[in-house]
């Protein structure tokens, strides 16, 4: 009897355990929050990070396992264009970069090291992560939306649905999936030139990225009834500058490594099929293989890692398969992704295996392989599709060409970039019996410029209450020049203290005063209430004093400019900064180095902390540029500086023997140290 009553007990104990979860699951119980973020994105964790250290319940929901979006998902070598636009939140994730790897910012990175900073984003502010949960339904009262509804993707259906109530949501995903439940307007692909009067929107037929002459098409040479090649599609060629709904390729920035003991070599992947990179022969049979950055941008990060990039006329970018992507449902896209994933493992597989490929690219390929202590939880490969384009907001005001090349200025920026206005190709076809490539546009030679608070919100009668920094009011050729992580994440936290400001004063997020959030991100960039750094410009015409003849060069310095003496101290030249010291105390001063030609190997640099001068003098060969970076910050040491303008950084062409450099400095506030 007493081993049967044993059993039963056991029975019992064991049972609950499998009931216990299951009830717990049927209980979700709603949840209330100030501000939900949807999207665990660089943008989405800043957003929700800033909104959080601000006073305000918040909760993030990410669909998938992991926080960072592209930044931890193996975009290492950053997008810039100019680091002038990387400020707040955005620039503290470089500094904590910087500090992981022992330098004051750090602009190329390891995957791993991007997401446990996101981590730590999350565990410093104390705010909510629902993980594998996604949106499927959002409810509205007239224009304001009360609540949305999320399936647990890892739960049975019937336990997998909660409900989130929030008086502001922040769409910080790379589709706008909750932006488009919303009935919030958006395009998908390209406008005509015609819509905004630009000139390089719609379809275009460039040179960059672009297949050489001659490559013939077809599966039998000369023989259209061969059918095409794999990749290649039957559509025609439109006139140049024609909207259509084509969206720019997707690929994976690919992570692998070189270091032996912690290297698992490249196998055939799945679904693998030779016959997808028959184009790459014929390519290299016109422009025959030198090294595997032939066809590769291939990008070092630390530790013998890389970020493999998309090059020339065929590369990692799956051109003209992600058409249905940005509108598409959750089976759809998943398996338009796998079918990325296929292609590009099997492009890694190709170039180290076929025997078409010559012998030493096979071998230069053969000594790469996946990284054991990335992606660990993923086969060692990154969660994260790059969705460089999907849907884009139609909101109050639509970024177009004219803002980027400053022929349209926004009076109301919460964010500013830089970048070049890049898109690339979207689609493969065929032009007078040739297999070319179109959509590819790099277009630069402009400044940094503001992006509007009107384009990360929806027109009042759509959504009063919704805010979309990431799939922003943008034309697909503006988006190209605005959609670089940095600038999401300044975007993002822009979102987040219009949102305070909007629950605050009970008003829609139409209403809210730009000037204050302006102020707001100025004297609390850190949204921590830290003393916040000082940075004087050369374009601060009020903090810096010019003697001698300085030429004013537009491009390549931080900011919209920077001032170039080239008379090696024939005449004297210097420029003088000087800070508006707030509060009295030690700061730590950095002087900005852009990339010129014939530069100086020497610069003298003066400092003056109010009561004595210190003589510096920085040597050019000691200046490391990151990246895609347009320049470094060196460091001058460490000065206590009196309140008011008592303290100056000068530089001068003393005993030049090349260009000297008139830029920008900084000075951070000692006690503002990482955590």
């Amino acid at each position: 009897m007493k081993k049967y009553q044993r059993a039963i007990a056991l029975l019992i104990i064991a049972l609950s355990f499998i009931a216990v979860p299951h009830a717990q699951a049927q209980k979700r119980p709603d949840i209330k929050v100030d501000v939900c973020v949807y999207g665990g994105t660089s943008a989405g964790v800043i957003a929700a990070y800033t909104a959080k250290k601000m006073g305000k319940t918040v909760v993030l929901i990410e669909p998938g396992k992991h926080l960072g979006g592209m930044t931890s998902g193996g975009l290492g070598y950053t997008d810039i264009g100019n680091k002038y636009v990387v400020t707040g939140l955005a620039r503290d994730f470089y500094r904590r970069v910087g500090n992981y790897y022992n330098k004051f910012e750090q602009w190329v990175f390891e995957p791993k090291v991007a997401e446990g900073i996101f981590n730590d984003y999350v565990k410093r502010a104390g705010f909510n992560v629902m993980y594998s949960n996604r949106i499927i339904k959002v409810s509205k009262a007239a224009n304001k939306l009360q609540q949305i509804v999320v399936e647990n993707t890892t739960l049975p259906a019937a336990d997998s649905h909660s409900t989130i109530q929030a008086k502001v949501f922040i769409d910080c995903t790379y589709e706008g999936d909750l932006m488009a439940m919303a009935g919030v307007a958006y395009s998908v692909g390209r406008e005509a030139n015609s819509e905004y009067n630009e000139t390089i929107n719609g379809v275009q037929l460039m040179d960059g990225h672009q297949l050489p002459g001659g490559i013939d098409p077809y599966v039998v040479h000369g023989a259209p009834q061969s059918g095409l090649l794999w990749g290649v599609s039957s559509q025609q060629l439109q006139t140049t500058g024609a909207g259509d709904k084509k969206v720019q390729a997707y690929n994976f920035r690919i992570t692998l490594t070189n270091v032996p003991q912690n290297r698992i070599a490249i196998t055939k992947p799945e679904n693998y099929d030779p016959k997808k990179y028959e184009l790459l022969i014929r390519l290299k049979e016109k422009q025959p293989w030198k090294a595997l950055t032939d066809v590769f941008i291939w990008s070092m990060m630390p530790n013998g890692k890389t970020d493999i990039n998309n090059k020339g006329g065929f590369s990692t970018d799956m051109i003209g398969m992600n058409w249905e992507y940005p509108d598409a449902d959750y089976n759809k896209r998943a398996a338009l992704w796998k079918a990325h994933e296929d292609y590009t493992k099997g492009l890694l597989y190709f170039v180290g295996n076929d025997p078409r490929i010559p012998a030493f690219i096979r071998e230069e390929m053969q000594k790469w392989g996946y990284p054991k202590d990335e992606f660990t939880d993923n086969h060692n490969w990154t969660p994260q599709l790059y969705i460089r384009e999907a849907r884009r907001m139609i909101g109050q005001l639509v970024m177009t060409q004219h803002y980027c090349q400053g022929k349209e200025v926004a009076s109301d920026g919460i964010g500013m970039a830089a970048y070049t206005m890049d898109s690339h190709n979207c689609d493969r076809l065929v032009v007078n019996g040739e297999v070319k490539n179109e959509g590819n546009v790099e277009v630069g030679g402009f400044g940094p410029y503001p992006i509007s608070y009107r384009a990360i919100i929806p027109k009042e009668k759509e959504a009063d209450n919704l805010f979309v920094p990431v799939c922003l009011s943008a034309t697909h050729i503006a988006y190209g020049s605005i959609r670089m992580e940095p600038v999401f994440m300044v975007l993002a936290q822009s979102a987040a203290v219009a949102a305070c400001q909007a629950i605050d004063k009970k008003i829609p997020v139409q209403q809210v005063n730009v000037a204050a959030v302006q102020r707001s991100l100025k004297d609390n960039p850190l949204a921590d209430k830290s003393v916040p750094e000082l940075l004087v410009d050369d374009s601060d015409t009020a903090q810096v004093k010019i003697t001698g003849d300085w030429k004013l060069e537009k491009n390549g310095g931080y900011g919209p400019s920077f001032m170039l003496d080239t008379a090696k101290a024939v005449s004297a030249a210097s420029v003088q900064f000087t800070p508006m010291v707030v509060k009295e105390g030690a700061y730590h001063v950095y002087f900005y180095f852009p990339k010129v030609k014939n530069a100086a190997t020497k610069t003298t640099v003066v400092v003056y902390d109010g009561q004595k001068a210190t003589q510096k003098v920085i040597n050019q060969a000691d200046i490391q540029v990151q990246g895609q970076t347009s320049g470094e910050w060196v460091s001058l040491g460490e000065y206590r500086l009196p309140p008011g303008k008592n303290a100056y950084v000068q530089v001068s062409n003393q005993n030049a023997d090349g260009a000297i450099i008139a830029d920008a400095v900084l000075f951070i506030p000692v006690s503002k140290t990482i955590q």
